[in-house]
């Protein structure tokens, strides 16, 4: 067994990660990246697709062209120590304070690291079919959408040849254009809800130019197959939120890929005793991002789902510079909550500080345009933005600077709600 003591421990080598080690490493202190696969990258090499780092980049990329970027500034690095096929297992304190990280490694055999500060960076896991309970038989052909994009862009296995797509999460989108282009035929997407669950570009570059139905307000009711699937039967959702069985149909085929949202990767949190958000699924944080474990910060999708990878890479990168501070010494300063308020799901963080400028994320519920962004510190309105167009696939961040709290008090208990109508 061997013992390394570093900085900072980031758990996971995907965009979330290597931006939150660069953004420590940078600052002089020494960070280990823990990656169980062989190789940096995480889901980001098998999304061959562009559309990455608009943002980031300025420049339209694929997943594997941003990954590269991101790994050849880690690797240039010298104050990065990259672990790849080690997975932690657990994550303890000593009696003084230092967080402590076990990991097995066929590579590396068992690494003991202690470290002032953990991130956590470890992204997310796809539901299955067991989180959404569809009736039926238990035949071969069922997969989520984003093993079936391993085994087509990063295996080269094509996963059936006549396909049904349930939910219309980007990744389904995604998969419903790259199977239509190898001469699979995507036969339908399926959405239980009366609006996509994907960004608007994605409908339209990944169903409407290739003709692809998308049944809003539908299920899939029933599986049927025996050794593989056979068929599904689609029934519609009236406007009550009802099952109406008298207007269900059947779509024969081979293959279903499930589509049906996202989990923060949390077990290993959970163990540690961290604190978890259940609208979220990930951990509640404060205004620096740090979980209700002293020392144990969280970013990216480890964090909540984000939309785009350059909002995971923006907040990593201001998550590694509140690891510098705490390592310094510091402590967030007396914090208020934040909340949400009418049509918003959630809010991250989950406090505010009045000392200095805060980016907070927020999801909301409803599809609108011309809507209205309201926020309020106990219940006295302090910002109000407008927002052309707003849906729960798109993510909304606010930066609220710090002389919106000039006229706080700042020894009272305050109360930040987000709402919007």
């Amino acid at each position: 067994m061997l013992e390394k003591k570093v900085n900072a421990v980031v758990i996971g080598g995907g965009s979330a990660g290597m931006a939150a080690a660069l953004s420590i490493a940078e600052k002089g202190y020494q960070v280990a990246i823990i990656e169980r696969e062989d190789t940096l990258g995480g889901i980001l090499l098998q999304c061959i697709h562009n559309g990455f780092g608009l943002q980031e980049f300025k420049q339209e990329l694929t997943g594997p062209e941003y990954a590269q970027r991101f790994e050849d500034f880690v690797h240039k690095n010298r104050k990065i120590n990259i672990f790849l096929e080690t997975t932690a297992v657990d994550i303890t304190q000593n009696d003084n304070g230092t967080r402590v990280v076990n990991t097995y490694s066929k590579k590396h055999g068992v690494i003991l690291f202690s470290a002032d500060a953990v991130v956590l960076a470890m992204g997310c896991r796809e539901r299955n079919r067991g989180n959404i309970a569809i009736a039926g038989t238990r035949p071969a052909g069922i997969f989520t959408a984003g093993l079936a994009q391993r085994l087509l862009n990063i295996d080269g296995f094509i996963p059936g040849k006549k396909v049904v797509i349930i939910g219309s999460g980007d990744i389904g989108l995604i998969m419903a254009r790259r199977l239509t282009w190898v001469g699979t035929e995507v036969l339908g997407v399926v959405e239980i809800q009366p609006f996509p669950s994907g960004l608007t570009r994605n409908i339209v570059q990944c169903l409407n130019d290739f003709s692809i139905p998308l049944y809003l307000n539908h299920v899939v009711s029933r599986i049927y197959g025996k050794e593989r699937v056979t068929k599904v039967r689609i029934t519609p959702i009236t406007q009550d939120g009802k099952i109406d069985e008298k207007k269900s149909f059947q779509i024969a085929c081979d293959t279903i890929l499930l589509s049906v949202g996202l989990i923060p990767d949390m077990e290993l949190a959970k163990n540690a005793g961290v604190r978890i958000n259940h609208d979220t699924n990930g951990p509640y944080v404060n205004a620096d991002l740090m979980t209700s474990q002293e020392g144990i910060f969280a970013c990216g999708n480890a964090l909540h789902v984000h939309d785009i990878v350059d909002y995971v890479t923006e907040e990593a990168r201001r998550c590694g510079s509140y690891v510098h501070d705490y390592i310094q010494g510091g402590r967030v300063k007396k914090q208020g909550n934040v909340i949400p308020g009418a049509n918003i799901k959630y809010i991250l963080p989950n406090h505010y500080v009045t000392h200095r400028n805060n980016r907070l994320y927020c999801r909301p519920m409803i599809v609108k345009n011309n809507a209205e962004l309201f926020i309020k510190i106990n219940k006295k309105f302090v910002l109000q933005k407008k927002l052309r167009h707003i849906q729960p696939s798109e993510m909304i961040s606010i930066d609220l600077e710090k002389d919106v709290f000039k006229n706080i008090q700042k020894d009272q208990n305050h109360t930040l709600e987000v709402s919007i109508r």
